[in-house]
């Protein structure tokens, strides 16, 4: 829904999504928010995390806090990747491979925003399955973490 930046330190967020969800209760309804944020260096640490509050701000900031706890180390090599990768999770399936030097970022929405935040400047990607942008970051980050020298 919403993608924004919020500038930090050295570590940068990124709002992937915004959800407004809502439950029946016995007075009525009740409203919160869910909010997916990926944070990362741009120099091979990224994470994500989601956070759930009744205000927008709230669960951004939470989900900022648990993205900076998940962080992982990612494995680059000349600004890409140096082997081709496959991950699943749930029914996420993404699989990434190696670019050569100059041709960018070949990857959809969620996988896109993960890799940039990672600092991986040439990567191929293509998504498979889901288009759920929580399960799509957490594959993403599944397969960068499976990454070897």
């Amino acid at each position: 829904m919403a993608e924004g930046f919020v500038a930090s330190k050295e570590f940068q967020e990124k709002v992937i999504e915004i959800k407004r969800v809502s439950k029946k209760t016995k007075g009525g309804n009740s409203i919160g928010f869910t909010a997916l944020v990926v944070t990362g260096n741009k120099a091979g640490k990224v994470g994500s995390g989601l956070g759930k509050a009744l205000d927008v701000a709230e669960a951004v900031r939470k989900a900022t806090e648990k993205a900076k706890d998940n962080l992982i180390d990612v494995v680059i090599a000349n600004d890409t990747i140096p082997h081709e990768v496959t991950a699943k999770y749930k029914s996420a399936v993404v699989l990434m491979k190696p670019a050569p030097k100059g041709s960018g970022i070949i990857a959809g929405g969620a996988v896109r925003n993960v890799v940039e935040l990672a600092g991986i400047k040439d990567i191929s990607s293509k998504m498979l399955g889901s288009s759920n942008k929580v399960a799509n970051v957490r594959c993403a980050l599944e397969a960068l973490s499976k990454l070897k020298e």
